[in-house]
């Protein structure tokens, strides 16, 4: 019997076509074995597994504004542009909540992958409970370099697992996921570019972190191909909006927020009965 996974790509606010995305599919009653994400694939996708249908699009809207969310200040003051207490901590618990009993609950697993800076590679947690672990593997994940301190847990330090593998289909694939529905957030024939030099040198303490950070072009545009064939050939299933989404890594416009929203909401819709067609839910 196939297994079947789903993938989120990360992209920082262009996640927010993501959830689009995964709530056509939560209303519509799409069930998968396991889902991977990936930085905002990690940190948007989680509430998949929660059955949180609206909740991230409705917390990025509630704060993009505030500093304490994300800001110059936050990055001077703390290292981290994305304040790690306000949204991994007073969002979670007390303004927006995380519905913890039901992510533990749900049968569906849930991987989240971040880079080991000292190593370069990507590392999966599966997470189970929601609890404080589960969300540093988050926030680890969402760790973009420059505007992001590096997170420490078990004794080692991670950041943003795009750098690693920005699109986890081949990590579901070995664990045994082979009908997959991949989600990206860049469109279709979208090609990515070499790094900046000075990544290089703003990741200098971490030379494997920085080496992979370099290639990462090569690597997610080897991903693309490898996804592309797997789609051609009828193995995988792939959601990508139809043009740019058209928000910035940072945003502030709550606007473009829900437009990209949108974008994801209306590509799923629109891909439903091909979906239940792959997954044999007709």
């Amino acid at each position: 019997m196939n297994k079947t996974g789903l993938v989120l790509e990360g992209g920082a606010m262009r996640g927010m076509f993501t959830c689009g995305v995964i709530d056509v599919l939560m209303e519509n009653g799409i069930r998968f074995d396991a889902a991977a994400g990936i930085s905002a694939g990690a940190v948007f996708g989680c509430n998949y597994k929660s059955r949180q249908i609206g909740r991230p699009i409705r917390y990025n809207k509630a704060y993009c504004k505030d500093p304490r969310y994300c800001s110059i200040r936050s990055l001077i003051r703390t290292g981290d542009l994305y304040g790690a207490d306000f949204c991994y901590r007073e969002i979670p618990d007390v303004l927006d909540p995380f519905d913890r009993e039901t992510f533990r609950d749900d049968p569906m697993d849930f991987y989240v992958g971040a880079t080991d800076v000292m190593t370069g590679e990507c590392v999966y947690h599966k997470c189970t409970d929601g609890g404080h672990e589960d969300l540093e593997w988050m926030r680890a994940s969402a760790s973009m370099p420059v505007a992001s301190k590096p997170v420490g847990i078990g004794g080692k330090l991670y950041l943003d697992g795009g750098i690693s593998d920005s699109i986890p289909f081949a990590f579901m694939e070995k664990t045994g996921y082979d009908r997959n529905v991949i989600v990206l957030t860049q469109p279709k024939g979208y090609v990515k570019h070499k790094t900046s030099i000075l990544m290089k040198i703003a990741l200098r303490k971490y030379p494997a972190a920085a080496a992979a950070m370099m290639r990462r072009h090569l690597m997610y545009n080897r991903q693309i191909e490898e996804i592309e064939q797997r789609e051609q050939k009828g193995t995988a299933f792939v959601i990508r909006p139809a043009g740019p989404v058209g928000t910035g890594r940072i945003e502030k416009d709550p606007a473009k927020l829900e437009r990209a929203y949108r974008m994801g909401r209306e590509e799923a819709l629109a891909r439903l009965p091909a979906l239940r067609e792959f997954l044999g839910t007709e």
